[in-house]
């Protein structure tokens, strides 16, 4: 099913499908006169680069616009004063609806510069390490740029992970000083931050000082001679703060990974491509285009927020929306609300929300005007089809393009998706490659595969200026996990194929394809297929030892409504009218919910020792949204 390309209602999209072609084809022909042309277009630079790449994936050597000086800070401000000063930067919905803050472009500038400055009293020198441990409130922004003004490398914690997830990032980065606040709120629960923050740093020696926001009004403890309260000592300083002149190869921030398995990797972003790379995915991806009121729903816990949420968005002056609360508080239909009340024109968020939000309510978009809206997206993972087809008609309501982009953490930006105006959609397959990007399928042999259809490992030919540069103190980790499975290509850890048409469809992690009877499958698509049985919310598969089919597939199934008696036969219907007999579940475990991390992707190594007899040696699970799941998935399959 192909949809074609819509035209958008409030204004011509800024290219066309001959316009894409055209530079796509550039981009892969002349990657450094492409570069070198947006870098102009987008970015202001203290000086010029000497050569645009110097990048050799044999050694594991990424650099982009060597020798060039720019400042993050600078750019996604700064230049904008002029013309933007009384224009929102950040427009904050809180928690609870009716909370919510307006940041112009000046008051951006001025708080940040405060920030700055106080940073700098503290001894905070370029190349330092910060750590923010912060809800989805402005002053999480402010750190994050007070950092890139002074040069200092900031370390993003998500909200709501755990004092020992805090204390391995904080004693890896060797971080100066953390930013927390008193407490958070994340629907009905309350997360004491800085008492976690307390527990994390217990004879940590490197963290000299915390400063603590004041998120509500809830007391909390201060250390004599290491915490300081920011809203107590922020107006002590000047409202004017100069920019760190920085290479543009200098680390800009470590986002650590979630560390499911094994320990964090601290995932290093540069600043000059690294920027760049974010302010043209955000722009050309979602036909970013002046006055229009952009949402990422994403916490900047995570590499969307820092590329969606701040990076991109106010390097192109942008108006983007902070989020705080979740898709379900206090109702189903607080998505929508927003983007009725903001009149947002693009919205982006995960299937993990648009699945929970169908499910509790599927009329729910039905009340609300949502006409705002010229271009709707995803991120995550893939999106099976039946979610796509309710965003596109309930919430797109047929007229808006659904950017289903696939990217990682390490791509610094959106590799692969649609782009309005200029690519058709399809749903469940994140689409065509970025400008730069070159995908390249290769079977068992590291032969390339030129076949539409048939499946393999997704691999990267060449570097694009948003790739990350290392592994924080780690390099030889950097070299074996990406650039050791075939020699001259980076790998993503993906399955995926090419249709006819051209389009890439992600099947799921490697580790995630299951091989029955010599049959093999990504996960993604046996739920896909799961969820088209019509009485399942989302679903989980995991492979398990088979005597005989070599592996056989479990899945965990959450339902939609109350279990009709033949649940578990319609469930296996739908996977063999989908993809055939050879893919039905061994077995189907009915769930209440599924083991998430807090950005929403399920962890789904759990669901493997659960399904395995090894529930006892599941190991932490502290990093999960609502550890408590674990043990009512243990009891239903046990049952």
């Amino acid at each position: 099913m192909k949809f074609p390309i819509p035209k958008l209602l409030k204004k011509s999209a800024l290219i066309n499908p001959k316009q894409y072609q055209q530079m796509y084809a550039e981009s892969i022909k002349h990657p450094d006169l492409f570069w070198s042309k947006l870098a102009e277009e987008f970015l202001t630079w203290n000086k010029s680069w000497d050569k645009v790449s110097n990048c050799k994936f044999q050694n594991a050597q990424i650099e982009w616009f060597q020798g060039a000086e720019l400042n993050a800070s600078y750019n996604c401000i700064d230049r904008h004063l002029p013309q933007r000063a009384k224009q929102p930067a950040l427009i904050w919905e809180g928690n609870s609806p009716g909370e919510k803050r307006t940041v112009t472009y000046l008051e951006l500038h001025q708080e940040v510069c405060r920030l700055a400055n106080l940073y700098r009293s503290l001894g905070i020198k370029p190349g330092d390490r910060i750590a923010i441990y912060l809800p989805m409130i402005p002053e999480a922004v402010f750190a994050m740029l007070a950092c890139a003004r002074i040069g200092a490398i900031h370390s993003v914690v998500f909200a709501g992970f755990s004092a020992q997830a805090i204390r391995e990032r904080v004693l890896d980065s060797e971080a100066k000083l953390v930013i927390t606040a008193n407490e958070g709120f994340r629907g009905d629960k309350v997360i004491p931050l800085k008492d976690i923050v307390d527990q994390a740093l217990e004879a940590v020696e490197c963290v000299e000082h915390v400063l603590v926001v004041k998120r509500s009004a809830s007391a909390f403890n201060l250390q004599a001679g290491r915490d300081l309260v920011y809203q107590e000592i922020i107006q002590n300083y000047s409202d004017q703060a100069e920019c760190q002149v920085m290479s543009a190869e200098a680390p800009l921030f470590i986002l650590y990974t979630s560390g499911s398995t094994g320990k964090p990797k601290g995932v290093v972003h540069t600043t000059g491509g690294y920027l760049l790379y974010a302010a043209v995915t955000h722009k050309y991806v979602f036909d970013y285009q002046d006055g229009d009121i952009y949402c990422c729903a994403a916490d900047i816990g995570w590499i969307t927020g820092h590329s969606y949420v701040v990076y991109g968005p106010l390097a192109n002056g942008a108006t983007t929306v902070l989020f705080e609360s979740i898709p379900t508080y206090p109702n189903a239909e607080r998505y929508w609300q927003l983007i009725e009340k903001l009149k947002v024109n693009i919205f982006y968020t995960a299937p993990t929300a648009i699945r929970a939000v169908a499910k509790d309510a599927p009329n729910g978009p039905d009340k609300y005007d949502l006409s705002s809206l010229k271009v709707i997206g995803s991120v995550g993972e893939p999106i099976n089809k039946d979610a796509w087809l309710w965003y596109y008609e309930k919430v797109g309501r047929g007229q808006c393009p659904i950017m289903d982009t696939w990217w990682q953490t390490e791509t610094g930006g959106i590799l692969i998706s649609a782009l309005p105006g200029a690519i058709e959609t399809k749903p469940g397959s994140a689409s065509r490659p970025f400008f730069g990007v070159n995908p390249v399928i290769l079977d068992p042999n590291n032969e390339i595969i030129q076949t539409p259809m048939e499946k393999g490992r997704l691999f990267i030919a060449g570097s694009w200026p948003g790739q990350m540069r290392t592994v924080y103190k780690d390099p030889a980790r950097f070299k074996q996990t990406y650039f050791s499975d075939a020699e001259g290509f980076y790998f993503t850890g993906d399955a995926a194929y090419f249709d006819e048409d051209g389009f890439y469809w992600i099947t799921g992690r490697v580790d995630d394809v299951i091989n029955v009877s010599g049959h093999r499958i990504g996960t993604a698509e046996v739920e896909s297929a799961i969820v088209t049985s019509g009485i399942i919310a989302e679903a989980a598969v995991v492979a398990v030892e088979h005597e005989i089919k070599g592996q056989a597939i479990i899945a965990f199934c959450v339902l939609k409504n109350l279990q009709p008696e033949n649940a578990e036969k319609l469930v296996k219907d739908a996977v063999r009218a989908e993809i055939g007999a050879f893919a039905q579940p061994e077995r189907v475990c009915f769930v209440p919910g599924l083991p998430k991390t807090r950005s929403g992707k399920i962890m789904r190594r759990i669901l493997r020792k659960i399904a395995s007899g090894e529930s006892k040696e599941i190991g932490d699970v502290t990093t999960l949204a609502d550890p408590s799941v674990v043990n009512e998935i243990i009891a239903c399959y046990n049952d």
